[in-house]
């Protein structure tokens, strides 16, 4: 994947340390962006986070005792696909941005060389496009059989922007704010061979479409979960 991605003005590809980060006006939007897989905040939930009790895990089947094959569809930085990965679930990311889909190929190639992380991210391949509107044809064309598609679709929007996250208000630059999440969710319900979890805040309402089987809930966000059938079942 090339590194010369259209970009918005004022943000900027360029490499640093050895890694590749998207930056901008600090006072804007923080510190430069990157993927690590191998440090940071990801090596310590790969040391500490709580295995298969976490609730991604639980959300996605793996605290049931099997190990299902994923589709992350809405990969973003891949921190859930790589807690998934490190629990041994092969993992498909997929990510519509390029500018963000290059920092996650430049992470999983570090992670790669890693001897802490290598086999983690040998377990997750990646590739650029639209799920809301190619999932189909993605999955087919990465030759996976997805038993549970993951959706992280962008958080609803609050008015007061002190609220957001500098890193939030990045992404919503890039990606927009997901207005077609009714779409993605109908096209992983129609790909998805057992189910679908989709991530919202606590306190959001569903994403418009069927109602959610199944609801596990976190602290500060939770899980709508879609179930065609039991993980179990083949």
């Amino acid at each position: 994947m090339s590194e010369a991605v259209a970009l918005p003005k004022g943000l900027v590809l360029r490499r640093e340390e050895g890694r590749l980060s998207l930056a901008g006006d600090p006072r804007e939007f923080g510190s430069p962006l990157f993927v690590d897989f191998i440090g940071g905040k990801a090596g310590h939930r790969r040391q500490f986070g709580g295995g298969r009790g976490q609730l991604v895990a639980k959300a996605c089947g793996l605290a049931q005792g099997v190990t299902p094959s994923i589709v992350d569809a809405t990969a973003g930085l891949g921190r859930d696909a790589f807690v998934l990965a490190s629990l041994g679930a092969p993992v498909l990311l997929i990510e519509r941005v390029a500018a963000i889909a290059a920092l996650l190929e430049d992470g999983l190639a570090r992670a790669r060389l890693d001897p802490e992380t290598r086999e983690i991210a040998a377990r997750m391949r990646l590739c650029q496009g639209d799920s809301a509107w190619a999932l189909a044809a993605l999955v087919e064309q990465a030759d996976v059989a997805p038993q549970v598609i993951h959706l992280d679709p962008m958080f609803p929007h609050r008015e007061k922007s002190a609220l957001v996250k500098k890193e939030m208000r990045l992404f919503r630059l890039l990606a927009g704010s997901d207005d077609d999440a009714p779409r993605l969710l109908e096209q992983a319900l129609a790909v998805a061979t057992h189910r679908v979890v989709v991530k919202r805040p606590r306190k959001a309402p569903p994403i418009d479409g069927p109602p959610p089987n199944h609801v596990v809930e976190g602290k500060t966000s939770r899980y709508d979960l879609y179930v065609h059938r039991s993980l179990k079942e083949r």
